[in-house]
């Protein structure tokens, strides 16, 4: 890929889709100041050269599926074919070798227990060649880093923010109630704006089978119940901060809320939840250096109470991050390593 470097207009586009990624351009660029033609050619600019993408996201508890956080640990010479083959799968995201090259993490997305039907993914996981254990902590909660990671949205005012934000979405209606009206042609709808959220609504009629207005106001059902949101993918590194961290941290019962109350406020958390397994909180954390990771762990970190074991991890890099991929996939090395990973 080509090397780029992000200047203002950049990231105030950026800023613009991160509010709402089906914004019109006519609107970021009246609020922005900049003509029409300009936005979209530098919108067009960044997604050929594959920096940027607004993807389409569903809230998997609103459709009555779940979120697991993944641990991988695994030969040296299988690292890279596994996070390939699991890159290729549809329910993946978030891919990331570790530094150190015998450990991966990623989030996949299952049905409940006993509801596959099948050998369950963590199983055919576990059985996969070069695969020496496999943690899994199911999403309870996301408890920061929903609606966009604040290290990149500071390119507008407030005032311009409130010119382009949309309305508060009200709280969420069960999950169990949505998932019994899911249909096929919802499937399709996603899965589309999963590939390219700013998808016309043509292409959108196409991929479900029905008319313009009813994808209009299907699009509009599911971001006012909150089970479809948009994300704006692009490296936390073009923004400076090239030091990726993953974080578990062992807390009390009684300052989960405390804890995770100051993670929504920290402005370098990209994301974190609460989880299960011995870890309540997974976090992931993106810095400009290790000298700023370090004060962030000795001071913000360290000044809330009731954390009783901090674990940390780098990122090599993203294989995958919240959408599909679109470039071919890379090609496994022969000799050892995962197969029969890949849905279909």
């Amino acid at each position: 890929m080509e090397s780029v470097t992000l200047d203002e207009l950049d990231r105030r586009l950026i800023h613009a889709l991160q509010l709402d990624g089906r914004m019109s351009f006519s609107r970021i660029a009246a609020v922005i100041g900049t003509p029409e033609r300009t936005v979209v050619r530098r919108y067009n600019r960044l997604r050929s050269r594959f920096v940027l993408r607004v993807v389409g996201l569903v809230d998997s508890r609103r459709i009555g599926m779940l979120d697991w956080v993944i641990r991988v640990h695994c030969a040296p010479e299988a690292a890279d074919a596994l996070a390939a083959n699991l890159a290729q799968r549809a329910d993946t995201s978030w891919i990331a070798p570790l530094v150190g090259g015998t450990e991966l993490t990623c989030m996949i997305r299952t049905p409940p227990p006993g509801d596959e039907g099948q050998r369950s993914f963590f199983e055919q996981l576990a059985r996969t060649q070069g695969v020496r254990d496999v943690e899994a902590a199911c999403v309870l909660r996301p408890v920061a880093g929903v609606g966009g990671w604040a290290g990149r949205m500071g390119a507008l005012s407030e005032a311009e923010q409130i010119r382009l934000r949309v309305p508060a979405l009200p709280e969420a209606p069960d999950a169990a109630c949505l998932a019994d009206t899911w249909s096929e042609a919802d499937t399709r709808l996603v899965r589309t704006l999963s590939e390219d959220a700013r998808a016309d609504l043509g292409r959108l009629a196409a991929a479900t089978g029905w008319s313009e207005s009813t994808v209009r106001r299907r699009i509009g059902q599911l971001r006012e119940t909150g089970v479809l949101v948009f994300e704006v993918e692009v490296d936390p590194a073009l923004f400076g901060f090239r030091i990726e961290s993953l974080i578990w941290l062992e807390v009390a019962p009684a300052a989960l809320g405390t804890v995770t109350e100051a993670l929504s406020r920290h402005s370098s958390v990209a994301f974190a939840a609460l989880t299960t397994g011995p870890s309540a909180i997974f976090a992931i954390v993106e810095c400009r250096s290790a000298d700023e990771l370090c004060e962030y762990m000795s001071t913000e970190l360290a000044g809330l109470p009731g954390i009783t074991r901090v674990e940390t991890a780098l990122t090599q890099r993203r294989t995958k991050r919240a959408g599909p991929l679109l470039m071919p996939a890379m090609r496994a090395r022969p000799g050892p390593g995962p197969t029969g990973l890949v849905a279909d």
